[in-house]
């Protein structure tokens, strides 16, 4: 029997056409994150946006719980139901790709590849999630990982102030936030909830120890910080405008986009400048430090021989910059580690130091 041309109801479409709606929806959620997402975590656009897909997957969790209950009886409200777990996706994966392009962004890939890995690979998984989105207990459970999210650098944002105090007040705004969610969910669909709480603690129970091991762990980047800019260079002098003037070597295109495998090549008791540029939110002021390292091919490890620190202030959108010197620097593979004052690493300059009878002819540019 041939298929007719046009479906005879919603649920209808979206069974012919199911093997479709993900991808789009997926494409859907990249769109609007490009189109309103902006590169900076403190501004209002993009925590409207964020927040705005919170609410929606909110909403939509209480409505498809209200229709499998048998609560809702309304005609045209029933008919759309097949559309809701749809339209949760869609704002889930806004999420996820909203939460890739801010912590990558921020991510140190040496030690944070995990959580930005598993962002990504919530991302991609999002358009298998389709049958599991009518389950409660995965509802719960993707809710709560998007509330930790969120709130790991909001609240920094909102209150001016980062740090492992800061990150614990995160985790226990999402746990107070879910316990408020759940409870509003009890007052709708009690026989849900109390069918499922078991699995729902449970969920949450291990989402809430995971996210602390990875954020301890120094797994989870320290946002709303993030290293804009970063090189090692053979001087560095301060404009009286304001900019930076930087005197480095000549790079390869494809190098210009990496802080890994540079050689500098000096004269024997030359100095080595290691430049960074870290974004902050506005109204955030904290410490970061250059921590020098070299490594010891007898130790067979990385041993720190300096470490040097100055305060930034938040706003810029190239970020704050400044340097630090390292004199007489030997030969050997160094790396500067980028960090907060709590020993989160926001990036990392990599480099082989040459000695050299002549020094290479020099390019300056300005920042």
């Amino acid at each position: 029997m041939a298929r007719p041309r046009l479906p005879r109801s919603i649920q209808e479409l979206v069974h012919w056409y199911e093997r479709y709606i993900s991808p789009l929806s997926l494409v859907a959620g990249f769109i609007a994150d490009n189109l309103f997402l902006t590169r900076r975590v403190d501004l209002f656009q993009t925590n409207a946006l964020l927040f705005s897909y919170l609410v929606i997957c909110a909403l939509g969790i209480i409505l498809i719980n209200l229709i499998e209950s048998g609560r809702v009886r309304i005609a045209w409200v029933l008919r759309i139901a097949p559309l809701v777990p749809i339209v949760i996706q869609f704002s889930f994966g806004g999420l996820f790709s909203g939460y890739l392009s801010l912590y990558s962004r921020s991510a140190a890939y040496a030690v944070s590849w995990i959580f930005v890995l598993a962002i990504a690979a919530l991302l991609l998984g999002n358009e298998r999630f389709s049958r599991l989105y009518v389950r409660f207990s995965f509802q719960i459970a993707l809710y709560f990982t998007v509330l930790f999210s969120f709130f790991i650098f909001f609240l920094p944002v909102l209150f001016h102030a980062i740090g492992p105090w800061m990150f614990v007040f995160a985790g226990a705004t999402s746990l107070a936030v879910i316990t408020l969610f759940l409870l509003l969910l009890r007052f709708f669909v009690p026989e849900i909830v109390k069918r499922e709480k078991t699995k729902v603690a449970r969920s949450i129970a291990v989402l809430f120890l995971l996210f602390n091991v990875l954020y301890f762990a120094g797994a989870i980047p320290p946002l709303p910080l993030s290293l804009k800019d970063a090189g090692v260079y053979h001087s560095i002098q301060r404009a009286q405008d304001g900019s930076y003037l930087l005197s480095g070597e000549p790079l390869p295109w494809y190098e210009q986009y990496l802080r890994y495998n540079t050689t500098l090549h000096v004269a024997p008791g030359e100095s080595a400048y290691v430049y960074s540029a870290v974004f902050a939110p506005s109204g955030l002021s904290t410490i970061i430090l250059h921590q020098w390292q070299r490594y010891d091919e007898t130790l067979k490890a990385w041993v720190t021989t300096d470490t040097l620190r100055f305060s930034i202030q938040g706003g810029r959108d190239g970020g704050f910059r400044g340097y630090s010197i390292k004199a007489g620097i030997t030969p050997g593979s160094w790396r500067v580690n980028v960090i907060t004052q709590y020993g989160q690493l926001i990036g990392r300059i990599a480099f082989t130091v040459a000695d050299v009878g002549t020094l290479p002819t020099l390019v300056q540019t300005t920042n």
